[in-house]
């Protein structure tokens, strides 16, 4: 009997110990894995082959598995899953980094040098940039068109402000735009002087008279634009980004460049709310690839509050007599609420103001209860920014109507936006936390090019309420904070869950796909104020690497 044991241990020895290593295409070792999968939340190393990763553990366990002739030694950096903006307008990135940016001007006079100075612009049919914010300027007051008539008097010049829901713009576009009376439109606002002539600021659904103007960009800067902001995006350790509003033509030109191999950024494409294109990918039904989902329609229910056009239930604090407006009727959004339920597709609302919020609520809350594929499927609907709701319609968000908010926008409104709302309505402002704690998900992104595309900034944002100066040294409403873990969760596994790929990508799971960043210091340890400091070493998506901060770009 001893010798048959004896017998069998020996064959067990030799068996396992001799068995042979699956080959994988890359180990990443000697690393802090920041998994974020809740039943293992660390690792050492992982195991990486055809895009996928097969396992995580320690160190000895993945190399007695495991072999490959590519080893990527992390030299214990921190890594954790690619982080995925869940908003932002990755088409208009790229565009603008082909543009002047007028973001961080000071003054009117500063905007109009950087227009003046800017090579490009001196034999431009159309002068057309983004980014001023005159609440960041020394006088707060609205520039006007007689400004840009002085310096650009034949060439029309559109200038946007940095939340995309305000232009400025020179006599000359207004008269090719046909404008030539102020006053309140549908959706919008033409602002005027006290004799109804056009001061040069459009808000909201006049902005498209000037714009529509504007000569579509070629294919080639079309492409040129995507690989730029791609280049951009990976150096900012972002592996997806869910681009809120895009035509049809550039959703097919994203296909193409994919397809071709051309283009790897993972792309969530929400359908601009503009016909045909609607009717187009409703008929079509949801096109899942594996870098491309074209699942969503985004629609504008208001505007912003930087330029007064987010719709609030009672007028602006420091605008007595002003209210905002409606973008979208609310009519119009019910009859693209059922058509999309019908498609399979998301509804993905931007809604700032308290009406803006409430009113797409209610529409959300009915379409819901009343359609059977709703209450048999989850939806996962959205409220983009979900910036000003009232406390009794927090209960209101869920995993079936996804807060989907940008925490930079707390950081950068929080010097001017109480004066602007009233202490009244802050209690439901930028309120991260309770909508988190009804909801039980935040989908966190950065709205770029309307803030910096660095997602540390968002991490920053959400967990220390504070700009990178430290200020306000209490925290901008602290209570309303999220901790850090939530915060990553937001950036990724949330984000994923967003647009129903959770199983693919979002953490570093096996079976899930290899999108992962090194980064210079741990998110979940390092001092609160060092949070927008963390920098990216390298991003992998699909165990491939797209950069690589000591060779940026082959360069």
């Amino acid at each position: 009997m001893i010798i048959r044991v004896l017998g069998v241990c020996i064959v067990a020895i030799v068996v396992f110990g001799c068995q042979k290593k699956q080959e994988v295409d890359l180990i990443v070792f000697n690393a802090q894995v920041i998994t974020l999968d809740d039943n293992a939340p660390e690792a050492q190393a992982f195991a990486v082959d055809q895009g996928k990763l097969l396992y995580a553990g320690s160190d000895e366990q993945v190399f007695d598995r495991y072999e490959s002739k590519k080893n990527l030694d992390a030299q214990t950096k921190v890594i954790m899953p690619g982080i995925i903006d869940a908003h932002a307008h990755f088409y208009q990135l790229g565009l603008g980094l082909q543009e002047v940016d007028l973001r961080g001007t000071t003054s009117k006079e500063e905007v109009i040098k950087r227009i003046s100075d800017f090579v490009p612009y001196q034999n431009a049919e159309f002068i057309v940039a983004r980014g001023w914010d005159q609440n960041d300027w020394i006088d707060q007051s609205y520039p006007t068109k007689e400004d840009l008539d002085a310096v650009f008097p034949e060439v029309p010049v559109a200038l946007q402000r940095v939340d995309g829901h305000a232009l400025w713009v020179n006599s000359k576009a207004l008269s090719m735009a046909g404008i030539n009376r102020s006053g309140p439109v549908p959706g919008g606002m033409i602002m005027g002087d006290a004799g109804g002539n056009p001061t040069g600021i459009l808000v909201d659904a006049p902005c498209d008279r000037v714009l529509e103007l504007v000569p579509e960009p070629t294919i080639e800067i079309s492409t040129q634009a995507l690989i730029s902001a791609e280049q951009y995006c990976f150096s900012m350790g972002l592996t997806g980004v869910h681009d809120a509003g895009l035509r049809r033509p550039v959703i097919e030109l994203i296909d193409r460049l994919q397809e071709a191999g051309a283009f790897k950024m993972k792309i969530e494409a929400m359908v601009a709310n503009i016909e045909p294109d609607v009717s187009y990918y409703l008929d079509k039904g949801p096109l899942v690839k594996h870098r491309l989902r074209v699942g969503a329609i985004k629609v504008y229910a208001d505007g912003a509050l930087g330029s007064r056009g987010a719709a609030l239930r009672e007028p602006y604090s420091d605008a007595p007599e002003h209210f905002g407006a409606i973008i979208t009727p609310m009519d119009e959004l019910e009859a693209l609420a059922d058509r999309a339920l019908k498609a399979g597709f998301q509804v993905n609302t931007h809604a700032i103001g308290d009406s803006a919020n409430v009113s797409v609520l209610r529409v959300y809350q009915e379409a819901l209860a009343t359609h059977i594929r709703a209450q048999d499927e989850n939806v996962r609907w959205r409220i983009e920014h979900a910036q000003v709701v009232p406390p009794d319609y927090f209960e209101a968000f869920s995993k079936n109507i996804i807060p989907s908010v940008q925490p930079t926008h707390a950081t950068s409104d929080m010097y001017w936006v109480e004066e602007r709302l009233g202490e009244g309505r802050m209690k439901g402002a930028y309120a991260y936390n309770s909508l988190l704690a009804k909801a039980g998900i935040l989908a966190l992104g950065t709205d770029f090019p309307v803030e910096y595309v660095n997602p540390m900034l968002t991490l920053s944002s959400a967990v220390y309420r504070r700009d990178t100066a430290g200020y306000p040294e209490s925290g901008f409403y602290p209570d309303q904070g999220i901790t850090r873990e939530q915060a990553l969760k937001g950036m990724t596994l949330w984000a994923a869950y967003a647009n129903f790929s959770e199983n693919q990508r979002g953490s570093l799971q096996s079976g899930k796909d290899a999108d992962f960043i090194l980064l210079d210091r741990n998110p979940l340890t390092c001092p609160l104020e060092e949070l927008s400091e963390i920098k990216v070493l390298k991003t992998y998506i699909d165990g491939e690497s797209v950069y690589d901060s000591e060779r940026p770009f082959g360069l």
